[in-house]
């Protein structure tokens, strides 16, 4: 699926980097690298034991019934 120039917002994956973002990352002074690893691998440690599948992705899109694309017209 194609997503507009400035459609940022609907690509699912860009809310999880604000997430990460926002918890591991914002209002932090991390001294080093291997400190703000640390932060950045314990949020996903996190995020990843309480994951749960995305079951409302656009449910109703006539995108989802396509099995093939319509046959070429010559």
């Amino acid at each position: 699926m194609f997503l507009p120039t400035y459609g940022s917002w609907l690509n699912w994956i860009e809310s999880e980097f604000a997430a990460l973002r926002y918890y591991a990352l914002n209002g932090t002074d991390h001294r080093t690298h291997d400190e703000q690893n640390a932060a950045i691998a314990g949020y996903v440690r996190w995020r990843n034991a309480r994951t749960a599948p995305k079951t409302n992705f656009a449910a109703s899109s006539p995108n989802r019934s396509w099995t093939s694309y319509p046959a070429k017209v010559a």
